[in-house]
């Protein structure tokens, strides 16, 4: 086996390109058990994710989730699928192309737009060899989650460390630890929820829902807690909320160990036994639609407020495409690309007679 992947023919006559690569978590490719068993044994394998003991979690994993979970994780994404694919991998290819245009409007025609998912297809590898064909020799690596967390913008960014172990010709990268306080972040969200607001009116409480992670992770220097309260803060500031009109809350718990704290299902009940006649549910921590939200929090946490005796709920989507977020978003990478944009360039032609002065065939 080759040590190290194919790189493209090289030319003296060619123009390096600049690109921006934003990586999200990923997809199965059909709404089957099938195809949610290798997809579910990657990320799931990703010593990032579950942290732990390894000899441990293989039997806990191969013997037990691998045989039970595909079947029910199947069930669900069939509730959310949409005819081009998952809701997640849909959106972000929305984003990638609505990114490149509002790039060209600025100027940025020159600059490549890709998108790859940590597990599942379109692979980080893949795209980044892409890329390379492409003429590509820097690479803004952009992981979509808001707020850091070793268990998402880690491991996306591991992805492609070690895609770059086996390059030959490495291109220069730039990384985006996390944006969970930028100001078109926050302008985003804030117009994402005037806007719902303005067609539906407003609830007696906002509830911001993020992804959990394990308890202990926070203990050991994870971020990621304390990065989700500050995004709660600023959007609330944004909305010009008083304390008591908003809830930060964790979702998505897996396992028997504590994770943070308040869960989104308890602060769903509670509001629910309390009459609560209204609520808004936003996932501030995602910006595109997945499973987590559609599923997760737009039908189970409907569910969940109802039978606790509430009134009326409404899930506000992602950012998904919106135009808030595709221009700050435009924003944020022009920032990072500081000194790479613009690039002075040598002429091609001269610079591919010069070469072939001193020998070259090409």
């Amino acid at each position: 086996m080759a040590r190290y992947l194919d790189e493209p023919a090289f030319r003296h006559d060619y123009t390096p390109r600049t690109a921006v690569l934003l990586i999200n978590l990923g997809t199965p490719d059909a709404p089957t058990a099938a195809a949610l068993r290798p997809y579910l044994k990657e990320f799931l394998s990703d010593t990032r994710v579950v942290e732990i003991p390894r000899a441990v979690w293989w039997f806990i994993l191969n013997g037990i989730i691998l045989n039970t979970r595909p079947r029910k994780s199947a069930a669900k994404y069939a509730t959310v699928w949409m005819p081009e694919g998952g809701p997640l991998l849909v959106h972000t290819r929305h984003q990638a192309t609505a990114l490149a245009e509002a790039l060209q409007a600025r100027g940025l025609s020159d600059l490549v737009v890709d998108f790859a998912m940590r597990y599942g297809n379109p692979s980080v590898e893949s795209v980044m060899q892409k890329l390379r064909g492409q003429g590509v020799e820097r690479i803004l690596l952009f992981p979509m989650y808001p707020q850091y967390a070793g268990s998402s913008s880690a491991t996306a960014l591991d992805a492609a460390f070690r895609t770059l172990m086996k390059m030959r010709n490495m291109p220069e990268v730039r990384t985006v630890r996390h944006f969970h306080d930028s100001p078109a972040y926050i302008a985003a969200l804030a117009e994402n929820v005037r806007s719902h607001w303005a067609r539906h009116g407003r609830p007696d409480k906002l509830v911001m829902s993020f992804h959990g992670v394990p308890r202990f992770t926070l203990d050991k220097g994870d971020p990621y807690h304390c990065e989700c309260h500050k995004t709660g803060r600023l959007l609330a500031e944004a909305l010009e909320l008083p304390r008591d009109a908003y809830e930060v809350c964790f979702q998505s718990r897996f396992g028997r160990a504590e994770w943070l704290q308040p869960y989104t299902t308890d602060v769903l009940t509670q509001l629910g036994q309390a009459g609560t006649r209204r609520i808004d549910v936003i996932c501030p921590g995602f910006v595109a639609d997945c499973l987590e939200t559609l599923e997760e929090i737009a039908e189970e946490g409907k569910e969940t407020f109802h039978a606790a005796g509430g009134g009326e709920y409404h899930y506000i989507p992602c950012l998904n495409s919106s135009p808030a977020w595709i221009s700050g978003l435009a924003e944020m990478v022009v920032s990072q690309l500081q000194g790479w944009l613009p690039q002075t360039r040598e002429n091609p032609a001269l610079r591919c007679e010069r070469a072939q002065k001193l020998g070259a065939k090409q």
